[in-house]
């Protein structure tokens, strides 16, 4: 699962791992569970989250189930260049709402033989993509898709339905501000708009 270092044949390269999604699809579960597999294996690991994200902890990635893990908020992708050098693995938790930075970074540290981690909402709240994600897949070695459960189908959902009145591509919230519905679900909701 390594690229050939054309250089130095002997030495291993990094790569780029995206985990994409709607929300409560499970995105941040499966970045802690491959970062934590990482520390077990006592690689040098760090986790970066967007400095806005304080949903559940002003530091931690913390899941939908609470399982979470320390991490470093930045304002900035720069930050993290600065931040990962000599780290194994860097895991990067909300990558959407990052700058169109981000993208240079993660291929930067993966060029520099690091493991890149990166888990983020592939569409917004309009089923658009989303900031940097789609660039993130593009460049990517392993994409990895998670999906959640329509709350009204019970079907594989992939959309963030906003269930508050708000136009704001960012909007952070829960429960309270989106549900995950399928294309089903999410088709007849637009429709029902126009």
């Amino acid at each position: 699962m390594f690229l050939e270092n054309t250089a130095n044949p002997h030495k291993q390269t990094g790569w780029i791992e995206v985990i994409c999604g709607s929300m409560f699809s499970g995105k941040t579960e499966e970045l802690i569970r491959r970062l934590k597999r990482a520390q077990i294996a006592k690689q040098r690991v760090e986790i970066f989250k967007p400095a806005m994200d304080t949903r559940y902890d002003e530091v931690a990635v913390v899941s939908h189930d609470a399982n979470s893990i320390t991490s470093t908020p930045v304002d900035s992708s720069a930050n993290i260049l600065l931040m990962a050098d000599g780290m194994d693995v860097v895991g990067i938790d909300e990558a959407q709402f990052f700058d169109e930075g981000i993208v240079e970074v993660c291929n930067q540290l993966a060029n520099n033989g690091t493991r890149v981690i990166v888990a983020g909402l592939d569409m917004d709240f309009s089923g658009k993509p989303f900031g940097p994600m789609p660039y993130l897949m593009a460049t990517a070695e392993y994409v990895t898709k998670v999906h959640a459960i329509c709350v009204r189908t019970g079907n594989l959902a992939h959309y963030s339905h906003r269930i508050v009145p708000n136009t704001k591509q960012v909007m952070l919230g829960e429960k309270e501000g989106y549900e995950p519905v399928s294309r089903a679900v999410f088709v007849a909701i637009q429709q029902k708009k126009l």
